[in-house]
Formats: structure tokens, C-alpha cells, sequence
């Protein structure tokens, strides 16, 4: 376990690195407009981006209210003019092939310009499927599942040792939970009262290749977290005042905390919720396109019967 975690926080270095990490933001968007993190806008960004391009469209849909409420309700500490701010909160993807998800809020600031979301997973592209760390206001590559969290973590202790007060936010899937590293970062977490923080689990009931609790069945999750001497927090993922009020209560929190955000997958468009062919599927149809975009510009909301 001490050479998945403790190695990366030791090396203090590593606080300096994320500080100092200069990244380029993209000419064109150098006059900062004030960013629409609207889930129905940022839907729309993901659908821009994707197209008949490329999958995990599912998978970005069901984080859009997270990221909104994080970015929005400035929960998560940032500065628009600079993502690589010295002084802002750190936001890790563990949860990689959300990425579009992301993406969707750093074009909103001016982070990304309009050709990185026109040519998004395209040959020579720079926004890649998963989140690679050379994106502006990407902190972390994810995608090599359950990794994430302990680079998260090590952050995190890293920021204690130094007495830096700046909160690590840390995005994983319920499938992701099925790795062993995930419980290791826990562990680590809980022994030293990582107090700064805060594991959001995007639980949409599915991975790859199934549901989760098919799989591998994790619950009953409140008691798992409690018992590694995390505060646990739940409550549903579609619903910005629940997340808000639930983020405080983490970031409030005097342990590491847990909010699990109980969310639809492929939420905000009907024929995509809850099926997982949607996890990898493009978005070939013409008529399919046209009707998720109708949909999200409706503001239509995630299991809302139409």
C-alpha cells in the first residue's frame, strides 16, 4: 500500500510541480466571458464534442450535475484567468472516460477553445477519450481505473504535511470501486484524517459490462466508508440544491468525506438512460442526434418520463 500512496505523497515535490505546471490556454478564447454551467448548455458541449465521433457519451451525461454544482456553486475553488492558479482546490478525474463531462465546464471558461471541442478524439487532437493531465484544469490522466484516487489521496496528505489549506476533490464510479487500489487509498486516507478531502462517487448503477451490483456488489457502501473512518454523505445526483447542500456538509466535514450521488446514466436523454449499450455506443443516427439535442436544450430532467 505505501508504494501505491505514501510514495507519491513523500515526495513533497509533488506540490510544487502542480503549482508550477504551466498550461497554455488556447488563443482564441483569451477574453474571458462569464461561463454558462448549466446542465442543459453543458449536455449541449458534450453532444458538440461527441457527434458521431465517439463513446462514453452515457458516462459524461450522468456527471453533468456534479461538475455544474462544483463549477457554478463554487464549491471547488478556481480562478478563470489561470487554471494552473497556485491557489486553487484540485479536482481529480479518477473516473477518465467522464472526461467529456469536464471538458464541457473548461470550454465554458475559456480553458478550451471551440476547435479542441470541433475536434475532440480526432487524430492529433489534444482532447483525448480519457483525461490526460496536459489539458488545461485537468489535474490527474484517469482511465486506468482506480488510480486516480490514490494520486487524489496523496495529494491531499501532501497539502497536510505542508499545512497548505486547499481541499482535493476526487470523482470515481461505483464500478470503479471494485478495485483494490480504491480500498488501499481509503484506508491510507482514513488512518491519517485527510480531513481536505472529499470522494464523490458517481453512482449510476452500471460499469462496462453490466450493473454493478451484478458484478460485484458493494453495498450496503454507507456502512463500507463509515468503517474506514470516512464521513459519508448521499443523495441525488441530478439535483443541484442536494448536491450543494451536501458538498458543504463534506467540505465542513473534520474526516475525509464521501458523498455518494445516486445518478442516471445517459441521464437527460431519454433513449440513452439506463442502457448500457450507451456506454461505449456513437451517436451515428441523424434523427437520434437531433432528438438528444432537442431533449437537453429542453432542460429536460435525468428519468423525467416524456
Amino acid at each position: 500500500m505505501r508504494s501505491v500512496i505514501a510514495i507519491i505523497a513523500s515526495e513533497l515535490d509533488i506540490v510544487k510541480a502542480i503549482q508550477e505546471d504551466i498550461k497554455v490556454l488556447p488563443e482564441e478564447q483569451t477574453i474571458m466571458n462569464s461561463p454558462d454551467f448549466s446542465p442543459s448548455n453543458l449536455r449541449k458541449n458534450v453532444l458538440r464534442m461527441a457527434s458521431d465521433k465517439a463513446g462514453h457519451i452515457a458516462c459524461a451525461f450522468s456527471l453533468i450535475e456534479i461538475v455544474s454544482t462544483l463549477f457554478e456553486q463554487k464549491i471547488l475553488k478556481y480562478n478563470q484567468e489561470n487554471p494552473s492558479d497556485p491557489d486553487r482546490d484540485i479536482l481529480a478525474l479518477s473516473k477518465g472516460h467522464g472526461a467529456m463531462a469536464l471538458y464541457a465546464c473548461f470550454y465554458e471558461l475559456g480553458w478550451l477553445s471551440d476547435h479542441d471541442l470541433d475536434n475532440y478524439f480526432l487524430d492529433g487532437s489534444e482532447l483525448f477519450g480519457l483525461m490526460e493531465e496536459h489539458t488545461p484544469g485537468a489535474e490527474i490522466s484517469g482511465g486506468s481505473l482506480g488510480h486516480g484516487l490514490a494520486v487524489a489521496v496523496g495529494i491531499a496528505y501532501g497539502y497536510k504535511k505542508k499545512g497548505i489549506n486547499k481541499k482535493v476533490f476526487c470523482i470515481v464510479g461505483d464500478g470503479e470501486l471494485n478495485e483494490g487500489s480504491i480500498w488501499e487509498a481509503l484506508l491510507f486516507a482514513g488512518h491519517h484524517k485527510l480531513e481536505n478531502l472529499t470522494i464523490i462517487v458517481d453512482a449510476n448503477k452500471y460499469q462496462a459490462m453490466g450493473r454493478t451490483e451484478e458484478v460485484l456488489d458493494l453495498d450496503p457502501l454507507g456502512d463500507k466508508f463509515r468503517s474506514f473512518k470516512f464521513s459519508y454523505q448521499e443523495c441525488n445526483g441530478h439535483n443541484v440544491e442536494e448536491l450543494k447542500n451536501n458538498l458543504i456538509a463534506c467540505c465542513d466535514s473534520k474526516q475525509p468525506a464521501v458523498l455518494v450521488a445516486r445518478t442516471i446514466k445517459g441521464g437527460g436523454v431519454d433513449f440513452m438512460e439506463q442502457d448500457n449499450c450507451w456506454h461505449y455506443t456513437r451517436l451515428t443516427d441523424p434523427d437520434l442526434r437531433k432528438k438528444a439535442l432537442e431533449q437537453v436544450q429542453s432542460n429536460r430532467t435525468p428519468g423525467e418520463k416524456q
